[in-house]
């Protein structure tokens, strides 16, 4: 925004002032995977050679929807993706959280699983060397691809007695990706576990953009509708005219055993850890804003950023309320006097330089209007298994003449 200053103490004749002020809108990332094609599959013996041919078959049919039906383990043994299928226990502390809103505990559950730190996509996913985790190792590791996060997500929808399906498609804003479809009793549910967000099949802000193959702990269905927009697909993957299945319904081995854990153990987040690094993060970006305004003095606003603080808590929440009656009324008086610019970024934790680039590319550090102020506050969610969410809240200030 530009901003005309003039003096008041000024003269009639005298020119004003014009400062450059800027007001963070919202960021958007473009994956280089997204613009590249994927390519084909090799296997061998019986239901794996079973697989290599329905797959160069439906590659035929439609060269550029996506399928896999076959990866190797951390053994390095090929398998059918259906055996990772499997219902397993989300962490406690979710379940009680919500004990009687079974919407809510979905959504907190989406969360978490959003909140696992992604692996970067490969330029190729379908050279035929896919190594996919079982979801005890990408909890442990705190790393998974997008594949694994929506098998994890799947495998928790699962426990909790929801029809769930891993859908394989790509999305307007990242390209190859892994969404959970859920069946409720009047329609679907696409869950995007890179987001934790939940869409309507009809809903026109949904970012997935073809629905191409579905698989769950029996078997694999390719789409072969002509059409494979989500709001024009039929999910009823039992129309053999709709999906193609790669195997038969009287297969004997259609169940093969599952990969993964019968439960999952979860481990303690040192919590004391997470206070040394909230401090850690706060300290490094007031740091940060002072070395990237080396021509401007930067001060800081201690009452705002004591707001801030108390509000961080309850965003994570989705309570997105002021902590008490007196920190609401306070920061009224504070928009009183100040014309206060503020929004918080939050993140997944992978490293600390993740946080600074996230603040940087706001640009709010820039602003040169006189007499500017700033607020910043800090704060760390922990769940189990050293899964963290980042919160930053950051605000500038400036004081109304």
């Amino acid at each position: 925004m530009m901003i005309e200053k003039h003096e008041v103490h000024c003269l009639k004749s005298c020119s004003g002032h014009s400062y450059i002020r800027k007001n963070w809108l919202g960021s958007i990332i473009f994956p280089f995977s997204a613009l590249l094609q994927q390519s084909e599959f090799s296997d061998q013996i019986d239901v794996l050679q079973r697989a290599q041919i329905f797959k160069k078959n439906c590659k035929a049919m439609f060269p550029n929807r996506r399928i896999i039906t076959t990866v190797f383990n951390e053994e390095g043994k090929q398998i059918l993706v259906t055996r990772y299928i499997k219902a397993l226990n989300p962490p406690r502390q979710l379940l009680d959280i919500l004990l009687h809103d079974s919407s809510a505990t979905l959504d907190i559950i989406s969360r978490f699983v959003s909140l696992i730190p992604f692996m970067p996509d490969t330029l190729d996913e379908n050279d035929g060397f896919d190594i996919w985790l079982t979801s005890e190792r990408c909890i442990s590791l705190a790393i998974g691809n997008k594949e694994e996060h929506a098998i994890l997500l799947c495998n928790f929808f699962l426990y909790l007695g929801k029809k769930a399906l891993v859908l394989l498609g790509t999305s307007v804003l990242e390209g190859p990706v892994a969404y959970v479809l859920t069946q409720e009793t009047d329609e679907h549910l696409l869950w995007n576990p890179s987001t934790g967000q939940c869409h309507k099949q009809f809903d026109p802000f949904c970012p997935l953009q073809s629905v191409d193959c579905l698989f769950d702990d029996r078997n694999v269905w390719f789409n072969i509708q002509q059409n494979n927009i989500p709001m024009a697909v039929h999910f009823d993957y039992s129309k053999e005219s709709f999906w193609k299945q790669l195997l038969p319904n009287n297969f004997q081995e259609t169940k093969a055993q599952s990969i993964q854990p019968e439960e999952i153990t979860y481990t303690d987040t040192n919590k004391s850890m997470v206070e040394d690094l909230k401090n850690r993060i706060e300290r490094t970006l007031k740091c940060k804003m002072m070395e990237w305004r080396p021509q401007h003095p930067t001060r800081w606003n201690r009452q705002c950023s004591s707001i801030l603080r108390q509000i961080l808590p309850k965003l994570e929440v989705g309570i997105g309320s002021f902590a008490s009656y007196e920190k609401e009324s306070e920061f009224e008086r504070l928009l009183q006097l100040y014309w206060v610019v503020g929004f918080p970024i939050q993140m997944p934790y992978t490293d600390l330089q993740s946080v600074i680039d996230a603040v940087y590319q706001t640009g709010i550090h820039s602003s040169e209007f006189p007499q500017t102020e700033f607020a910043l506050a800090v704060y760390i969610h922990s769940y189990p298994s050293n899964i963290l969410s980042v919160w930053v809240y950051l605000a500038s200030l400036a004081r109304y003449k």
